[in-house]
């Protein structure tokens, strides 16, 4: 079976509809940020059998892929090789956008640059309509020094917000603001300042405290540690200060805060019965996402749910649903997290959004990571090569033995890649070659190397005389076994636009122009709303 051609036209209808639908970009995620359609998630040809089961899992969703439209020199467009692979790997209703972007934006469609549109635009939305009140950086400074009688929670994941935040700043992210704000508050007096890294979870987080009732002052700290550092301060590096879990009253509290926010915006109950029945159709789409801390999650979850932290999932939701007007259920432990989350789902326009009554409950539960959807069909045996192993090959400095480094290049730029190993990408394996010398042997790596055993058998296309192998365990067990690492972009095989780079991935000498850029670009976005019929965003009163 071979993916059909959908224009533009068709797609706009499509997109105004209500049936199930994915659109999606095949480029990698730094070439998608230039200029992408704003519905389509991103899910890269190199990527694309670890991505695809979670975001689309039912197989007889609607798919539409696109591109730029253009016809690489030497090689077929992305998205027809994307749709052709997704049809393989069981997918049963494949298109592919006539002409891609190009003849999206030639028909009068509106195109937009960044990662996470959705989201982020539903958050400059949110300010706009609620009037989200916020506090520049330097009046905060001013507070600060006064000793004034003030609480900054950092709406982000710990992982971020170690990496830089706020001084006297407290990890709460997005979802945990309502379940713990309470404990963290001395008196209805103390000013609640709410931040991240730039200016959505900030919004949503001081917009979902005041929703929720808190009678202290709410506000959002404008632009968040990019607004902070660009008005001349410093951030504090290392924090783990981390909210507290919520005591007895502190829960009681955020239990009926989030009861009455879910009153305002609809938000349902069902129950494992009704959840059941749904995840059994076969004609609509059922995610279970589970929206407490990842700790959490590994402790005990219920099978068949991935994690999704809620803060995250609301700001960047298409890095977990890409299924148009599926269904979701979002479950927690007490209903506080996952009832805040459904509500500003529900408004962001995911309206089957509902929370499982009940919770986890504490029968039946699994512990660890949630294994990804990945399709049996790529799910075949490669020929690997253990740690050891190539550690004794590139002792012996054999000849004519190559290590090609498939993860994201800032993971091989920053935390460092096996010494002497080239940088590439799966879906640009031509240019690898021609950027290698002749060889005998090909050892792919990848983080996990789970990216590196799927390439293999793409890598023997273009080495059909070569041995390939693929490193058992990736860069990550090379590193656990206690071997060296080399830094720096040392030898790359093609430009490196795989991924996104933040403002704070840059080197210092440009970051601060980086942050200016990008909180432009976050300011700008609820302006060209207006100029996209394909996006609305549903009203409560």
């Amino acid at each position: 079976m071979n993916p059909s051609s959908v224009n533009p036209a068709t797609l706009e209808e499509w997109l105004l509809g209500d049936q199930e639908l994915a659109v999606l970009d095949a480029r990698e995620q730094g070439v998608y940020f230039d200029s992408h359609l704003f519905h389509a998630a991103c899910v890269p040809l190199s990527q694309l059998e670890l991505l695809l089961g979670n975001l689309v899992p039912r197989l007889s969703t609607r798919l539409v892929w696109c591109d730029d439209g253009t016809e690489p020199d030497g090689s077929r467009p992305l998205a027809q090789r994307a749709a052709e692979r997704a049809i393989a790997l069981g997918w049963t209703n494949v298109h592919v956008l006539n002409g891609g972007t190009t003849a999206w934006a030639a028909a009068g469609g509106e195109l937009y640059s960044g990662v996470n549109v959705a989201s982020k635009a539903f958050g400059e939305y949110v300010e706009h309509c609620y009037n989200t009140p916020r506090i520049p950086a330097t009046e905060l400074a001013a507070k600060l020094s006064r000793g004034e009688d003030l609480v900054v929670l950092d709406s982000r994941p710990i992982e971020e917000f170690r990496r830089m935040s706020i001084p006297s700043g407290t990890d709460c992210p997005g979802a945990e603001l309502v379940h713990r704000v309470k404990d963290m508050v001395d008196t209805p007096d103390t000013l609640v300042v709410v931040n991240c890294a730039g200016r959505t979870r900030s919004i949503i987080g001081a917009q979902s405290l005041i929703n929720a009732g808190l009678e202290n002052q709410v506000v959002a700290l404008e632009n968040g540690t990019m607004g902070w550092e660009l008005a001349g301060f410093e951030v504090e590096r290392g924090n783990e200060t981390s909210a507290p879990s919520p005591s007895g009253s502190a829960r009681e509290w955020a239990t009926q805060a989030a009861a009455r926010v879910g009153s305002r915006f609809g938000v349902r109950l069902i129950d494992r019965s009704e959840l059941q029945v749904w995840q059994t159709e076969g004609t609509r789409t059922t995610f279970l996402l589970d929206v407490r801390t990842p700790q959490e999650f590994e402790a005990g979850h219920l099978p068949g749910s991935a994690n999704a932290p809620g803060g995250q999932l609301v700001q960047a939701t298409d890095e977990y649903v890409a299924t148009r007007n599926a269904r979701i259920v979002v479950v927690d432990d007490d209903g506080v997290r996952a009832t805040m989350t459904a509500s500003w789902l529900r408004q962001l326009g995911w309206v089957d959004c509902v929370v499982l009554e009940g919770g986890v409950g504490s029968a039946g539960l699994q512990q660890g990571l949630a294994p990804r959807k990945q399709p049996a069909a790529s799910q075949t045996t490669s020929p690997t090569i253990s740690v050891s192993e190539l550690a004794e090959r590139l002792a012996d400095e054999q000849p004519r033995l190559a290590v090609l480094d498939l993860g994201t290049s800032i993971k091989y730029r920053r935390k460092g890649h096996i010494p002497g190993a080239f940088w590439g990408v799966r879906s640009r394996l031509d240019q690898a070659k021609a950027a290698m010398d002749p060889i005998e042997t090909l050892i792919l790596t990848s983080s996990d190397g789970r990216l590196a055993k799927l390439a293999v058998a793409d890598a023997k296309v273009h080495w059909p005389n070569v041995r390939v192998l693929a490193l058992a365990g990736g860069t990550r067990a090379w590193r656990h076994a206690g071997h060296q690492l080399e830094p720096g972009f040392t030898a790359p095989t093609t430009e490196a636009n795989d991924v996104w780079y933040k403002p704070y991935d840059h080197s210092a000498a440009v970051a601060k122009q980086h942050m200016r850029d990008y909180l432009t670009w976050e300011v700008a976005l609820v302006e060209q709303l207006d100029r996209d019929p394909t996006v609305s965003f549903p009203t409560f009163s």
